[in-house]
């Protein structure tokens, strides 16, 4: 992860749905910092752009240095609140870290390659949670998935994790299925028709029945 970057902040004394949204109209983002070593919860606001481009570019998981008047602290992105009309970040929760303490967090679980001919992948789990030093959260997790057949799954235990990173998530959860690709049924001939003319197949078997009586 690369160098944490510094983000300059506001304290705030107003709360309220109301508060906040005066904020947001002035391109300010409410958020509050919070952690086991931090005293009481710290209540700031700060430049929505900023901020959103630090989550987009680095993630959820993003570290930055906070700075609330004059005092930096070194914190990780928790959790965000999105608007689901606007998408855009509506609040944010940082939790404070010291240098070299360990996190828990999800990280995302990626493919790379393509299975063999005639199986589909299913990606059964997009994250899994580990426990690693908070300055070396990795990105993602990388699965090479090329040429697997079809039958083929692989759980959280057998992922390869890099180096200083503990798996927290049960082993045995399944994290990549590969199954038996499925093909489409191909419809006969008289069905088809039907079909195409927006007939019912079931009144085209009972015609062809029908007709086979009537020339018996």
């Amino acid at each position: 992860m690369a160098d944490s970057p510094i983000i300059k902040a506001e304290s705030r004394d107003e709360f309220g749905k109301g508060a906040s949204r005066r904020l947001r109209r002035a391109g300010r983002l409410p958020g509050v910092l919070y952690g086991s070593h931090i005293d009481e919860p710290v209540h700031f606001h700060v430049d929505l752009l900023e901020m959103t481009a630090i989550v987009r570019n680095d993630g959820v998981n993003a570290i930055v240095e906070l700075e609330v008047d004059g005092e930096q602290h070194l914190a990780m992105v928790k959790h965000v609140d999105q608007n689901v009309l606007t998408l855009k970040i509506d609040h944010i929760d940082l939790l404070g870290i010291k240098r070299g303490e360990k996190v828990e967090v999800e990280v995302p679980v990626v493919t790379e390659g393509e299975v063999a001919p005639g199986a589909q992948l299913l990606q059964e789990a997009d994250t899994v949670l580990i426990e690693v030093d908070a300055l070396k959260i990795p990105d993602e997790i990388t699965v090479n998935i090329e040429g697997l057949a079809a039958g083929t799954q692989i759980t959280a235990a057998e992922l390869a994790l890099p180096a200083g990173v503990t798996l927290i998530v049960e082993g045995e959860t399944l994290v990549i299925n590969v199954t038996e690709e499925e093909v489409a049924e191909v419809p006969e001939e008289g069905e088809e028709n039907a079909e195409a003319e927006g007939i019912d197949p079931s009144e085209v078997e009972a015609t062809e029945e029908s007709d086979q009586s009537a020339e018996s």
